[in-house]
């Protein structure tokens, strides 16, 4: 089902980026072509070697290669895709999508996609919970964003809660289930 989606990943610096690793896995497994964008916090949970492996392409992270200026068009990237997943998502960078800042080559690319983008939350469960958050995930899904229910849980606090990442598999059925019902739309 998803042979020869393009399918962008993006990956926010939260403790459940090593969950995205095996997302990158299962996506490259059901046919997908993967490219991963990571925020500069997210190379402290994960490196961008794994995620090249598993994804099969350079992971971008810089709006340009200092070395030869080559340049990552978020532009590009955002007409490319055929769905955009940012798993994890943390606090900081949902604040940042909700405010339109585009400090970074994952949030340009956001602004720039033309296609389904799927937010995944992850944050302990206060950070969840705190009226900023929510306002910033209901001013997401105003916007058309598909926002992930996150899952109860230990945290990585400590304590229980909501806040999890949902995990790879069943962030794959949403991700074959919107893709379905855009097929289906066209």
């Amino acid at each position: 089902m998803l042979k020869g989606k393009k399918i962008l990943v993006g990956i926010t610096g939260g403790i459940a980026a090593y969950k995205t690793a095996s997302l990158v896995r299962l996506l490259v497994k059901e046919g997908a072509e993967v490219k991963v964008i990571m925020t500069d916090h997210a190379k402290e949970f994960i490196t961008p070697l794994t995620l090249a492996t598993l994804s099969k392409n350079p992971v971008l992270s810089e709006f340009y290669d200092p070395a030869d200026g080559d340049w990552n068009s978020h532009v590009d990237l955002g007409i490319w895709a055929d769905l955009f997943i940012i798993a994890p998502a943390t606090a900081n960078t949902i604040a940042k999508m909700a405010g339109g800042i585009a400090d970074n080559l994952l949030l340009t690319t956001y602004l720039s996609a033309r296609c389904p983008v799927i937010i995944a939350p992850s944050m302990d469960r206060d950070m969840l919970k705190h009226p900023s958050s929510v306002i910033n995930l209901e001013t997401l899904k105003a916007f058309g964003n598909i926002i992930l229910e996150p899952e109860t849980g230990e945290l990585a606090s400590g304590l229980e809660g909501k806040g999890r990442m949902p995990e790879p598999e069943a962030i794959i059925k949403e991700i074959k289930s919107i893709l379905t019902k855009k097929k289906m739309n066209r």
